[in-house]
């Protein structure tokens, strides 16, 4: 599963040809969670609340970039890094 960006200690990956609704996974020390590109709901499992803001705080700013990798990753292409937020 590639990772298409990392800061602060969370990993942001996709998986290729995954289902649906489009989401991408996060992973922050123990903790796991998959997130909804559309709605920015967690789908499944938990962070803690500081990752769960910076998280929604990136993927806010990247939402565009987060559907084009979504697409990408249906068709099985190389992903693109999403710059970290800082």
């Amino acid at each position: 599963m590639p990772t298409i960006s990392t800061f602060f200690g969370i990993l942001i990956r996709m998986y290729y040809r995954e289902h649906n609704p489009p989401h991408f996974h996060v992973e922050y020390g123990e903790y796991h969670a998959i997130i909804n590109i559309e709605t920015l709901e967690i789908i499944e499992g938990g962070l803690p609340n500081r990752a769960v803001g910076m998280v929604m705080e990136w993927a806010t700013l990247n939402r565009e970039a987060l559907k084009a990798n979504w697409t990408l990753s249906l068709e099985r292409k190389p992903l693109k890094n999403i710059e970290p937020l800082e």
